[in-house]
């Protein structure tokens, strides 16, 4: 990710704490928080799910951050010669523009200004051929893995009030 450009250092940042958040979580009691719908249901009975530290969030923005990433890997596939710029652009409108408040939006227009070009981002995730035949197949593999998965996220989230929930 570091290597895609220095808007993804944010980014990074953010998934890491996110990840971190969860972790420990997980780690005070493996066998009670084997897997997230425990951690969703102790937050919700403590009234906590809902705050901005809770891991209820984090799974949220995780999720919602996997959707944009899946969302703009198979809009890339589709239109590799369209600029980087414009398909992040369309994935952040159909993905997380309607959860972002004036100040995340705001910082998206900054940041999307900094996105590499198109050969800079598919070297950076592995593209090596011309063709880049290879990186759509892979691409495509993944899609169709991970977005049944997010899907079955979305639906538990749902279920525990959180999909409706925004940023700054």
């Amino acid at each position: 990710m570091n290597k895609i450009g220095p808007t993804m250092a944010v980014l990074r940042q953010d998934i890491d704490q996110n990840i971190e958040r969860l972790e420990k979580v997980c780690e005070t009691d493996p066998c009670v928080y084997s897997n997230l719908v425990e951690i969703l249901k102790k937050e919700r009975n403590e009234g906590t799910y809902k705050m901005v530290a809770s891991c209820s969030r984090a799974l949220l923005w995780l999720t919602r951050t996997m959707d944009f990433t899946a969302g703009l890997l198979r809009l890339l596939s589709k239109e590799m010669s369209s600029k980087m710029e414009e398909l992040v652009e369309e994935t952040y409108l159909a993905t997380l523009k309607l959860h972002h408040g004036w100040i995340a939006s705001a910082a998206f227009r900054v940041c999307l200004k900094l996105v590499p070009d198109n050969k800079t981002f598919m070297d950076a995730i592995g593209g090596r051929d011309e063709s880049y035949e290879t990186l759509r197949e892979d691409i495509e593999t993944l899609s169709s893995l991970l977005t049944p998965i997010l899907k079955e996220i979305f639906i538990v989230l749902e279920q525990f009030g959180l999909n409706r929930l925004r940023s700054m």
